[in-house]
């Protein structure tokens, strides 16, 4: 007898921080989605939520699981780095290096717990150049092949011309910026414990595992892909792309409440996670087909999650 896949009765897009204070508070965003028989929300109702810590956002997501197994969890974050750097620290698998970073090396990494003459130079961001080594030919050595493939190679002869408008303007992003705008790395370190807790606590990580029955799913995010071109940081923007969306897509943001559509107006990072949840209720049905990549350079860096991937 074949197994027919769970469809979600959650779905989660976490916007996520790498503040080191009680910024992160302010900064983490979910968007919840919840099967509901009376939701108008294709099938469910919406929620904003903020507040939480790294580590409370954590606790929150296992305890959730355990009410509602299957779920799927976005995060915004990488979950892995080039397959050549977990090669050069001995990690034979993504889970691994996860463990390596808890264990002191993505604060060291960060310059947190190490004097300036100890600092790995391949960090960087303000007030660090980049260096040498990933510029010019050297700049896809810094990228996964995900980050080279969603943010560079669709603007070449022969990428997909949607995705290249997506992300016209937007600068090709390396884990291994740690400072200055869209330094995804610092995120990305400070996820990489929390993700660790997270799979041992039972969630399956796409893509090195396959999605399971009744099991809660991690996935990698990159907002932008999800959003599409818009000015996020103007409120009026923001507002003006959800009057939009519920003329466009009444199926989906119509039935939002205006709580909800206040705090998506008010917050760049609450209007990330609104909308990349809502684009997972989109494709829900994609979630619960998810299969691990057999792919050795991939298995190791991971994919960024997008609609038909």
């Amino acid at each position: 007898m074949i197994e027919r896949p769970v469809a979600p009765d959650r779905l989660i897009a976490v916007d996520w921080s790498g503040d080191k204070g009680p910024g992160q508070k302010k900064k983490i965003w979910a968007g919840v989605w919840t099967r509901s028989a009376k939701g108008r929300i294709a099938g469910g109702k919406v929620i904003l939520e903020d507040g939480r810590t790294r580590e409370q956002l954590a606790a929150w997501l296992i305890e959730l699981a355990r009410e509602t197994p299957a779920m799927a969890v976005s995060i915004d974050c990488c979950f892995s780095y080039p397959a050549w750097f977990l090669a050069e620290h001995g990690c034979g698998d993504v889970f691994e290096f996860w463990q390596h970073v808890a264990s002191g090396h993505g604060e060291r990494w960060l310059g947190e717990t190490c004097l300036p003459h100890e600092r790995d130079l391949r960090f960087w961001g303000k007030p660090h150049k980049r260096p040498e080594i990933f510029c010019g030919a050297g700049l896809p050595r810094m990228m996964r092949r995900t980050d080279m493939e969603n943010k560079i190679e669709q603007a070449l002869e022969g990428g997909d011309p949607d995705r290249a408008a997506r992300m016209k303007g937007i600068t090709p992003k390396s884990p291994f910026q740690i400072g200055g705008a869209g330094a995804v790395g610092t995120g990305s370190l400070r996820a990489m414990p929390w993700l660790l807790k997270l799979w041992r606590h039972g969630f399956r990580v796409w893509p090195f595992e396959d999605a399971a029955p009744a099991q809660p799913l991690l996935v990698e995010m990159y907002t932008r892909l999800l959003t599409g071109a818009v000015k996020k940081s103007n409120p009026l923007a923001r507002k003006s792309y959800l009057l939009k969306k519920k003329q466009e897509d009444p199926e989906l943001y119509a039935g939002l409440t205006r709580a909800v559509v206040a705090k998506a107006q008010g917050s760049e990072d609450a209007f990330d996670a609104l909308v990349c949840c809502l684009e997972m209720v989109r494709w829900q049905g994609e979630f619960p087909t998810l299969r691990a990549t057999e792919d050795p350079i991939l298995k190791l860096e991971g994919i960024t999650w997008r609609p038909g991937v």
